[in-house]
């Protein structure tokens, strides 16, 4: 693969660019490595921000945001339109740069950059929708409503498993909105941020779209500290583990900010006697072998009933044979690379503490060596039979390790779906409609995402996206998302001449 030209498709001309405030680059901090899991190699080195660097962001951020807010929110929309085009030019290109600099697979690399796409769409719609309510006052002459403000400047902390799309669910709706984004990427996967910001300069300044509405921040977790701590930023959006999140929230509720948090899931599928196991297999496969099982969505547990159990697992394992892990750029293969070395060592670590807690791994696991393979974050997807109480499964670990356990009745499955602390995302695969109706009634699934005859994994735009307990409550993407980027006003005009008071209240002078 040349990245070279994939960085100059993307519009890349320094590659050392770690901060930027629109088209215009800074960062005095030490440098931080870009390196590729798929082959070892360095990509780039960024410079990173300093506290003083951060405070010229926050400066042109401030200064754009009084700018940007006087646009209508349809013409904020058109110009979210205009980055959506400009995305479907680069598709191709980024979506390499991602599977390259992350490590998952071409196509799902791909499907990254459609997310951003479909979310400009959204957003581009949503920008003429950013409706408010119309109540009758109780009294005479008077009319009450409500309407929505931007908030201001928005944080957004992103996290390697998708090193472009969260941003763009969070900048699409939060620009139509109004606001401006000062955006924190992950250490691990930065120069996609750059790549990004690059394709968004070019539509900015073809449209005079102020700097400040648009910056990035590279630079490690004191980036992040910094924006949950600055009350000039109203809502600080952070995705990544339950223990970041933790932080953040407690650093943004203290100054009485607002966070949008999208944290740890510890995904499971029940599969019932009446599921089609034509369906089940490739949903189970993919949602926990897919992006080398580092989504936050990818199937962790399957819960399977007795009766059906050993012809579940026959076929689950017969189908692990068939995954094909390689160069992510090779469309032949299904699985790429785990992250980095740390990933490595804590898959490694999970299938120790499986055996040592009396679990029993059926599929082995362990690290791919050789021609190919060099980079050491190649590994085998691993099946284990466990029980839900054990500490490993209770835990989220982010790699292709999948767990499956017995159930009895439908209500023993979902008590042991929502046994764990992460409340993300949870599927049935089913086709009684008893089942289905439970699992998705109060006192089914616990989960932000439910989810009948389809995997845990693959949401789309149009829903809101989150989950619940430690996953933290936020929704970002599709529904009404878009008011986690606005403040709600509540409005009372008197178009009288007298002053009445509410609740009959009489006050005379």
């Amino acid at each position: 693969m040349d990245i070279k030209q994939i960085l100059s498709d993307l519009g890349v001309k320094d590659t050392n660019a770690g901060v930027m405030i629109g088209g215009r680059t800074l960062g005095s901090g030490p440098s931080m490595d870009s390196l590729s899991p798929t082959d070892g190699k360095k990509i780039a080195a960024l410079s990173t921000a300093t506290a003083s660097d951060y405070e010229e962001v926050m400066e042109a951020s401030a200064k754009a945001f009084i700018e940007w807010g006087k646009w209508s929110a349809p013409e904020r929309g058109e110009i979210v339109r205009q980055f959506g085009d400009a995305l479907r030019e680069k598709k191709a290109s980024l979506g390499a740069l991602v599977s390259y600099e992350m490590g998952k697979s071409y196509q799902e690399g791909l499907g990254e950059v459609q997310e951003m796409i479909d979310i400009c769409d959204f957003a581009l719609g949503q920008s003429r929708m950013l409706y408010g309510l119309t109540m009758h006052s109780e009294r005479r002459n008077h009319r009450m409503y409500e309407q929505y403000h931007p908030l201001g400047v928005v944080g957004i902390i992103s996290a390697f498993n998708f090193p472009v799309a969260v941003w763009c669910w969070n900048t699409a709706l939060a620009w139509v909105s109004g606001d401006v984004c000062v955006w924190k990427p992950s250490e691990k996967s930065p120069l996609c941020s750059i790549a990004c910001q690059n394709i968004w300069v070019e539509v900015a300044r073809a449209n005079n779209v102020p700097d400040g509405v648009s910056c990035v921040v590279n630079g490690d977790y004191k980036v992040g500290e910094m924006l949950s701590n600055d009350k000039r930023v109203p809502l600080v959006s952070a995705t990544g583990s339950t223990r970041m999140g933790k932080l953040v929230a407690q650093a943004v509720a203290a100054r009485l900010g607002r966070s949008l948090l999208e944290l740890g899931g510890n995904n499971a599928l029940i599969i019932t006697p009446d599921a089609d196991l034509k369906v089940v297999v490739p949903a189970a496969v993919f949602g926990a072998v897919g992006t080398c099982g580092q989504r936050c969505t990818s199937t962790r547990r399957i819960i399977i009933h007795s009766s059906v159990y050993d012809k579940v697992k026959d076929q689950l394992t017969q189908a692990y044979k068939q995954v094909r892990i390689g160069d992510p750029l090779d469309e032949n293969n299904h699985v790429g690379p785990l992250i980095d070395q740390g990933a490595v060592d804590g898959y490694l670590a999970a299938l120790r503490d499986v055996e040592a807690q009396g679990g029993k791994v059926l599929v082995p696991g362990g690290v791919l060596e050789g021609a190919g393979y060099e980079s050491g974050c190649y590994v085998r997807p691993a099946i284990a039979e466990v029980t839900n109480d054990m500490q490993i499964v209770q835990n989220e670990t982010f790699a292709p390790i999948l767990y499956i356990m017995k159930y009895e009745t439908i209500e023993d499955a979902i008590a042991i779906q929502n046994g764990v602390v992460q409340g993300l995302s949870s599927a049935i695969m089913t086709n009684n409609l008893r089942e289905a109706e439970l699992f998705l009634s109060a006192a089914g699934s616990d989960c932000g995402i439910a989810n009948v005859n389809i995997g845990t994994s693959g949401a789309e735009i149009g829903g809101a996206f989150g989950g619940e307990k430690e996953t933290g409550g936020g929704r970002e993407s599709g529904s009404d998302a878009w008011k986690a980027y606005m403040r709600r006003q509540t409005n009372t005009i008197n178009y009288g001449k007298d002053l009445p008071l509410a609740q009959g209240i009489k006050f005379e002078l």
